[in-house]
C-alpha cells in the first residue's frame, strides 16, 4: 500500500525569516494515488497581524482568527496525520519553508527533503513552456476549480490531489484495484499455466447451421471475399 499525504497551507506573508506565520493546513489522503475520503485542516492564529496582501490572497482575517488554535496546539494531530508518508504540495519549497520555521519555534525536526515531491517540477517536466500554476492545470486536466475564488488550504490540497494523480497519467493507474504489480504477474502466470483439457469439447454447432453458414459465405461472393470484408473492418456497417 502507497500513502501520500497532498497538502497546502496559507501564511500571514512570504517570509518566515520576517516572522510570517501559518495561518490554515489542508492535507488530504491518498492511498495507491485514490483519495480516501481522509483530510486533517485547522485555521490557526498565527499572534501576529495578517499582511494586507496575503488577505487579498486567502481572505483570512486578523478578525476570524482570533479565536483559533495556535500552530502548537494542533501540531501534534498534524504529525499524527502526516505519520511517514511523502508529501506533496505545489512549489512545495514555499510550503515546506513554512512548516519547518513552525517546527523550530517547537524544538521539531524539520520535514526530510528526501519526502517532499513537488507537483510545480512535474508540471514543468510534463509541459515545457506551458502555464503550470494551479487554475491552469485545472484547466488542462478539465478539473473543476469553480469555488476557488480565493485561495484556501484544504480546497487547494484537494484540487491539488486531482491534478498529482493526471500528472502521474491519470486514474487508469488505479484500475489494478490495488493489486500489486508482483501478484498482477503471478496472477498472469497462473493463468498462462492452466492446464489444457485432455479432451476438445464436442462442437455445439449443427450440421444445419453449417450450410447455412456455408450458404450466406456463397452469397458474399465466397470466402476470399468475404474475408477482405473482415479485414476492412466491415466498412459500411451500422
Amino acid at each position: 500500500m502507497s500513502r501520500e499525504i497532498v497538502f497546502d497551507t496559507e501564511t500571514t506573508g512570504v517570509d518566515p525569516a520576517t516572522g510570517d506565520r501559518v495561518v490554515e493546513i489542508g492535507c488530504v489522503e491518498l492511498v495507491n494515488t485514490v483519495p480516501t475520503g481522509r483530510h486533517f485542516h485547522a485555521y490557526i492564529n498565527p499572534e501576529r497581524p495578517m499582511s494586507e496582501g496575503a488577505f487579498r490572497v486567502h481572505g483570512l482575517s486578523d478578525t476570524f482568527l482570533a479565536d483559533k488554535p495556535v500552530f502548537a496546539a494542533v501540531v501534534d494531530e498534524f504529525l499524527a496525520f502526516i505519520a511517514e508518508a511523502p508529501l506533496v504540495a505545489h512549489n512545495i519549497s514555499f510550503d515546506a519553508m513554512f512548516i519547518n520555521a513552525e517546527f523550530r519555534r517547537l524544538n521539531i525536526a524539520p520535514l526530510a527533503q528526501e519526502r517532499l515531491v513537488d507537483t510545480l517540477v512535474l508540471a514543468r517536466r510534463k509541459h515545457p513552456g506551458a502555464p503550470n500554476n494551479l487554475d491552469a492545470l485545472c484547466a488542462r486536466y478539465s478539473i473543476d476549480n469553480s469555488k476557488r475564488t480565493k485561495h484556501g488550504a484544504l480546497l487547494d490540497a484537494e484540487i491539488l490531489a486531482e491534478v498529482y494523480i493526471e500528472l502521474l497519467g491519470g486514474r487508469q493507474a488505479g484500475l489494478d484495484l490495488g493489486i500489486a504489480p508482483s501478484a498482477q504477474v503471478t496472477a498472469h502466470a497462473q493463468r498462462s499455466a492452466a492446464p489444457r483439457r485432455p479432451v476438445p469439447l464436442q462442437s455445439r454447432v449443427s450440421d444445419a447451421e453449417r450450410q447455412a453458414h456455408a450458404a450466406f459465405v456463397s452469397e458474399l461472393g465466397g470466402a476470399s471475399q468475404w474475408l477482405k470484408y473482415l479485414q476492412a473492418g466491415g466498412e459500411g456497417r451500422q
